[in-house]
């Protein structure tokens, strides 16, 4: 099994070098998960399955998908309108493909980003090449080439086994931190030995309620057993395992005794091992703690509510909406408009001031700034 993994791996990085494809997209077809040091194949499916993992894509990408976004356009003296008569309005707006919604559409794309790193689209053109439609791509069927003339194309496999090999002109591609420009690092990759910690903690947490809570240990007796009696020692145990089970007492007779082995789950401090990795995924994430319900721990962001959410729109979701904003700029608009025309986020439903801000404004209405 050894010597099988080692040749996969092998041919996994052969082609790579031979196709030139930087990311760890044929990595995961090969392998089929990342190894952790507990031991646990770390995918983004497993990696979902972790509450405070969950709890962290879908604040982000929720929130994201649901500031809305507009088009706008400068005039010669720089002021700012909205230009919802723009061909890209309605679609960035409203609804990007015949499928989805903005909202949902915006919240896989995020969801791609904060899971694999990018965040792929085909951006599919009428005849006078205007953009009449987003249709995303799966991350982990996308793999990004660098062509001998310097361009960049996407190898995109469809779920039906076709091959196509498309230009930068027909890919909208969010990127996420990256070290090189072309493509974003995947924070599941990169955080695998953490997520795996978590998830080997969760199923250890698991079998200690599925063994009712009570410590292992072992049945003793000063006989030497037939075969038959095994069987019914065997059949006597298996009666007091499972959370189900708890709370019932065994009668041991003809000289058996029980012998604890393992120490109670308190002093083990699981719960406290538990709670540290809910901080740990939230770093990765860049989210406070108490914002998808860990609250053990007072925050540093501030000591109100208003700042404590300032800090989150400054630091965990602004990075997000310049990606996409400036994405757009590159990928959407054409060069003659980007100098005038631009796609921004709507901030002001989620947080448009601070109260003190805010009252100060209503009181000086004809401050000339």
């Amino acid at each position: 099994m050894g010597m099988l993994a080692t040749i996969e791996r092998k041919a996994a990085e052969v082609a790579s070098r031979l196709f030139r494809i930087g990311d760890q997209g044929l990595y995961r077809y090969f392998l089929g998960g990342m190894e952790s040091y507990s031991g646990k194949p770390v995918t983004v499916d497993s990696a979902l399955q972790l509450a405070a993992v969950w709890a962290c894509v879908r604040l982000i990408s929720e929130t994201v998908a649901t500031l809305p976004l507009g088009v706008y356009a400068t005039d010669s003296f720089g002021s700012k309108t909205p230009a919802q008569d723009h061909d890209l309005y309605f679609l960035l707006h409203d609804q990007p493909n015949g499928d989805m919604t903005a909202v949902e559409f915006w919240e896989a794309m995020v969801a791609c980003v904060l899971l694999y790193g990018n965040a792929y689209a085909e951006i599919v053109r009428n005849p006078l090449g205007q953009v009449v439609s987003l249709v995303p791509m799966p991350p982990d069927r996308v793999m990004v080439r660098r062509r001998d003339d310097g361009s960049v194309s996407y190898i995109y496999s469809d779920p039906f086994g076709k091959a196509a090999d498309l230009n930068e002109s027909q890919v909208f591609h969010i990127k996420g931190f990256s070290v090189n420009g072309l493509f974003g690092l995947s924070p599941i990759a990169y955080a695998r030995h953490s997520f795996g910690a978590a998830q080997a903690t969760d199923e250890a947490s698991a079998k200690i309620f599925a063994n009712g809570m009570r410590p292992s240990g072992y049945m003793k007796t000063e006989a030497v057993l037939t075969p038959e009696q095994r069987g019914r020692a065997q059949g006597l145990i298996e009666a007091f395992k499972g959370s189900h089970n708890l709370g019932k007492v065994p009668l041991l007779e003809a000289g058996w005794t029980y012998q604890q082995l393992s120490i109670p789950p308190e002093d083990a401090q699981m719960l406290q091992t538990r709670g540290f990795q809910v901080e740990e995924i939230c770093r990765w994430f860049r989210v406070p703690p108490w914002m998808i319900g860990h609250t053990s721990n007072s925050t540093s962001w501030g000591t109100g509510l208003e700042q404590q959410m300032l800090g989150f729109l400054t630091y965990t979701l602004r990075p997000y909406l310049a990606r996409i904003e400036m994405t757009v700029r590159k990928c959407l608009l054409p060069p003659q408009e980007r100098g005038r025309v631009y796609a921004e986020f709507n901030c002001e439903g989620l947080l448009r001031a601070d109260s003190a801000g805010r009252a100060d404004d209503a009181e000086r209405p004809d401050d000339p700034q």
